[in-house]
């Protein structure tokens, strides 16, 4: 049966055992890269060929609605290594450490303040089925 996002949790702590809900979010980003591609073609392939390399993880934004009291609970952390958690409703987790900004897009006429959670991963994401 297919999932649904709703329910889907962003949490943070200073360990994995501090682990707590950060905000509520909109939105995740891709969280496993997709491997690089290394060219293994020789002079006697006649197309060519590869393997996959290290897989790439760029900067990991997430999107929260902006108020003053969740902007200043992003920001409380703000540049210092911490260990993150996106958990699914099924029990299905995903974790990884790094270190996170805090951003705010620019808006304009009738829109929804919001902000952002940038994260640069330092550690592969990690996933556990759960229970």
């Amino acid at each position: 049966m297919a999932l649904s996002s709703y329910l889907v949790t962003l949490k943070a702590g200073t360990s994995a055992e501090t682990l707590e809900k950060l905000v509520d979010i909109k939105d995740f980003p891709d969280l496993i890269g997709e491997p690089n591609m290394l060219e293994t073609t020789t002079l006697s392939d006649g197309m060519q060929t590869y393997i996959p390399g290290i897989k790439s993880s760029d900067m990991m934004t997430f999107t929260f609605n902006y108020t003053k009291e969740d902007f200043q609970k992003v920001k409380t952390n703000e540049g210092k290594p911490m260990f993150y958690e996106l958990s699914f409703s099924d029990g299905s987790t995903f974790t990884w450490q790094g270190q996170h900004t805090v951003g705010l897009p620019g808006k304009g006429v009738d829109e929804v303040l919001e902000a952002t959670i940038n994260i640069a991963p330092s550690t592969e994401v990690a996933f556990d089925a759960g229970a």
